[in-house]
C-alpha cells in the first residue's frame, strides 16, 4: 500500500477544527514562487500547479523506469500547499489577494535528493515538452505554528484565522510573520469535486512566545 503522508502525520495534515501549537520539522519540498490572486485563472499560481505535479508524479513513477531512487518507497502524492505573504503587511490581508506573493508547494519524501529532484525536471522536461525550470527543491523548517481546520469556502478562512489569533493570544504567543515565515495553508479538498461548504484546508500561522 502507498504511503500517505496525510494518514501517517495527522498531526499535520488533519488537525481539529479549532486553533492548536504544533512544532512542525524540515520538510522538502517541490516549490514555485508566484504572485497576484490564486484564484485567478490562468494566474502565475494555476500554472504553478500543472509544474509541480508533473515534477512530483515523474518522481513517483520513477519506479517503471530506469532510474533508481535510493531509498524509495510508493507514495501518494500530497496535497498542494501554499505559503503567502504580502509585502509591508504583517497579517494576510484576504480582502487584496491581489498582492499576495508566496510559494506554491508539494511535500517530497524524504529519499528525495536534490539530484533526483534534477534528473526528474530533467525526465518531465523531456517527456512532457514543456518549461519546468520555474520549478525548485526547496527546504523549509517552520518550526512552532498554530494551525486549525478550515471548512468552508475559501472566502471565510478570515473568521477561521481570527479564532487563531485569539488562541495565540490567550497562550502568550505573538504571530512571528516574516519573509522565511509565512501564513500557510494546505488545501485538502478538489474546489472542482467538492462542494464549497465542504472544502478542508489547514491554515498554519507561525509564532514565537510574547
Amino acid at each position: 500500500m502507498a504511503f500517505d503522508f496525510k494518514k501517517e502525520f495527522k498531526e499535520f495534515y488533519m488537525p481539529e477544527k479549532k486553533p492548536g501549537v504544533v512544532n512542525v520539522p524540515r520538510m522538502n519540498y517541490l516549490a514555485a514562487r508566484v504572485k497576484g490572486d490564486p484564484n485567478l485563472e490562468g494566474g502565475e499560481y494555476q500554472q504553478s500547479i500543472e509544474l509541480l505535479y508533473g515534477i512530483a508524479f515523474t518522481i513517483k513513477m520513477s519506479k517503471m523506469g530506469s532510474r533508481r531512487i535510493a531509498g524509495y518507497f510508493d507514495f501518494v502524492v500530497p496535497p498542494l500547499e501554499g505559503f503567502w505573504r504580502q509585502d509591508g503587511a504583517t497579517e494576510i490581508d484576504y480582502d487584496h489577494k491581489e498582492r499576495f506573493q508566496g510559494i506554491s508547494a508539494v511535500r517530497l519524501p524524504d529519499f528525495v535528493a536534490k539530484a533526483d529532484f534534477d534528473w526528474a525536471v530533467q525526465e518531465a522536461t523531456r517527456k512532457k515538452k514543456r518549461d519546468f525550470s520555474k520549478v525548485e527543491f526547496l527546504t523549509l523548517s517552520e518550526g512552532e505554528c498554530v494551525q486549525c481546520m478550515h471548512v468552508g469556502p475559501y472566502d471565510e478562512e478570515p473568521a477561521t484565522a481570527a479564532l487563531m489569533r485569539e488562541y495565540i493570544e490567550s497562550r502568550g504567543y505573538v504571530l512571528d510573520l516574516t519573509e522565511q515565515r509565512t501564513h500557510h495553508e494546505i488545501y485538502l479538498s478538489d474546489p472542482r469535486r467538492v462542494p464549497p461548504e465542504k472544502i478542508k484546508t489547514v491554515v498554519r500561522l507561525p509564532i514565537k512566545r510574547a
